[in-house]
C-alpha cells in the first residue's frame, strides 16, 4: 500500500516530472511525482502543480519472523523455506562479501544481528552479550522493517561476523516476502506487530548441549569444559530475553531427546513437536487422521522402513502459554526418505500443491541436517504453510479493490 503526501506549488510549464530518489534520515528511499496544471481562465492566477511524495510500491511485503538461539538450525530452515518459493538464496550480487542477507526469487532474508548497536569490542567493554537488548537498536529495526513492509527500500546496517565490526550499510529493496531471522524478532512489541507469521525454534538444553559437543569437539577441537562454560555464560541472557519469545510464536518447532531410548543423551535420535496456534489468520494447523482427536500412531513397518528404536507419531489438542494449540509430534527417524510418502498421505492441511510434494522437498534436500527426522519434516511443512499464507494474503489484497469497485 502506498503512503503518499501531496502539496501544491506554482509552475509555469510542463505537465509531469519525476524527481530522483531522495533518502530520509532513517535510510528510506522515496520518489516524488510532480503533476502540473495550467489555468484555463483568462486573468487566472497562473499555473500550479501538485507534488506527490510516494513512499511505497503497489503491493505490501509479507513479513515472517524466525526466532532461535545461535546454532539451532535457523540457516537450514531458511534454505528449506526459500526453496519452497523457488530459486537459490544468495548474498546480494556485487555487495559486501560478508553480508548476512540472502536473496532469492521471491524472498529476502535479513539477519537481525545487523541491528547490533555495539560491535564485538563495544559489547566486551560494556560487559553485555549480543542477546542483551542493550546491544541492539530496536528503534531502527522497527522503522526499517516497517518501511520494507510498506514497499520502501532501506539502507540496512551490516554486522560483520568475521571482524565483529559494524560495516557500511547495504540497500535492501522490498521483496514479496521478507524473513527476519535472529535472536529478537518477537522481542519488541512494535516489530512483533509487523509480522504476518512467526516461528520459534525451541531446542531443549539437552539436545543443544549434545549438538554443541558434536560440533565443537569434533570440528573445532574445543574441550568439554570450554563448551560447558560457553553454554552456561549465555544461559542467563537466553532465559531472560530469547526464550520468552516463544509464547508469541504462531508455530513452534520443539526439539527434545527421544523417549524411545531410555536415558539417551547422545542427541542423535530426536522427538520433535510442531506446536501450532489455533485461530491464526490464513493458517490452519496440520492434523493427523482426524482433526481435533488425540491419536498415537506407530506406522506399519512394512510400509516405512525404520531401524531401532523405530518411529512413533502423536497428535492432539493442547494449551501452550494459555493459547489453544494443536500439536503434531514425531519421535524417531527415517531410514528411507522415499517412503515418507506413506506418512505424508496420512497428514492433512499440509498445503501441498500436489500429492507427494512434502516427500519431494525432503528428497531434494536429503543432505540437509535433520532430513531423517522430525526437524526436517516439520520445517518443510511450515515452509509450505507459509507459501499458502502468502498466497492467501496476496489474493485477499487483490480482491479488496475489486470488491470496492463493485460497491
Amino acid at each position: 500500500m502506498a503512503v503518499c503526501s501531496a502539496y501544491t506549488t506554482q509552475s509555469l510549464n510542463s505537465t509531469c516530472s519525476i524527481s530522483t530518489p531522495a533518502k530520509t534520515h532513517l535510510g528510506f528511499h522515496q520518489k516524488q511525482v510532480v503533476f502540473y496544471r495550467r489555468s484555463s481562465k483568462r486573468g487566472g492566477s497562473g499555473s500550479g502543480s501538485c507534488v506527490i511524495t510516494c513512499s511505497a510500491g503497489d503491493s505490501q511485503t509479507v513479513v515472517i519472523g524466525l526466532a532461535a538461539d545461535s546454532g539451532c538450525g535457523k540457516s537450514t530452515f531458511m534454505r528449506r523455506l526459500t526453496s519452497v518459493f523457488g530459486g537459490a538464496a544468495e548474498p546480494p550480487k556485487g555487495g559486501n562479501p560478508d553480508s548476512n542477507t540472502l536473496i532469492s526469487d521471491m524472498t529476502t532474508v535479513i539477519c537481525l544481528d545487523d541491528y547490533h548497536s555495539l560491535d564485538r569490542t563495544g559489547r566486551k567493554e560494556k560487559g553485555v552479550t549480543a542477546l542483551d537488548p542493550r546491544a541492539n537498536d530496536f528503534d531502527l529495526m522497527y522503522e526499517q522493517v516497517k518501511a520494507i513492509k510498506s514497499g520502501v527500500a532501506v539502507d540496512k546496517p551490516i554486522y560483520n561476523h568475521v571482524t565483529g565490526l559494524l560495516d557500511p550499510p547495504e540497500l535492501i529493496k522490498p521483496p514479496k516476502i521478507l524473513v527476519i531471522e535472529g535472536l529478537h524478532p518477537m522481542f519488541d512489541e512494535r516489530v512483533r506487530d509487523l509480522l504476518d507469521f512467526s516461528i520459534y525454534l525451541d531446542i531443549s538444553n539437552e539436545v543443544k548441549f549434545a549438538w554443541k559437543i558434536q560440533r565443537d569437539m569434533a570440528e573445532r577441537g574445543h574441550s568439554l569444559e570450554s563448551i560447558k562454560a560457553s553454554i552456561e555464560a549465555r544461559k542467563p541472557d537466553f532465559d531472560a530475553y530469547i526464550d520468552p519469545q516463544k509464547k508469541y510464536a504462531d508455530a513452534v518447532i520443539e526439539v527434545l531427546p527421544t523417549q524411545l531410548i531410555p536415558d539417551d543423551n547422545e542427541g542423535k535420535v530426536l522427538r520433535v513437536r510442531l506446536i501450532m496456534k489455533e485461530g491464526v489468520k490464513h493458517f490452519s494447523p496440520v492434523y493427523l487422521f482426524d482433526e481435533g482427536s488425540t491419536i498415537s500412531w506407530i506406522p506399519c513397518g512394512r510400509k516405512l522402513t525404520c531401524s531401532y528404536p523405530g518411529i512413533k507419531f502423536h497428535y492432539g489438542p493442547d494449551t501452550y502459554f494459555g493459547n489453544e494449540v494443536s500439536i503434531l509430534e514425531m519421535d524417531g527417524q527415517f531410514d528411507r526418505l522415499d517412503e515418507l510418502i506413506y506418512v505424508e498421505s496420512h497428514l492433512s492441511n499440509i498445503s501441498t500443491k500436489f500429492y507427494g510434494e512434502v516427500t519431494q522437498q525432503m528428497l531434494k534436500h536429503a543432505d540437509f541436517p535433520g532430513s531423517n527426522n522430525g526437524t526436517g519434516l516439520f520445517q518443510t511443512i511450515v515452509g509450505l504453510k507459509i507459501r499458502d499464507l502468502y498466497e492467501q494474503i496476496t489474493s485477499s489484497k487483490t480482491a479488496a479493490p475489486l470488491e470496492a469497485t463493485k460497491a
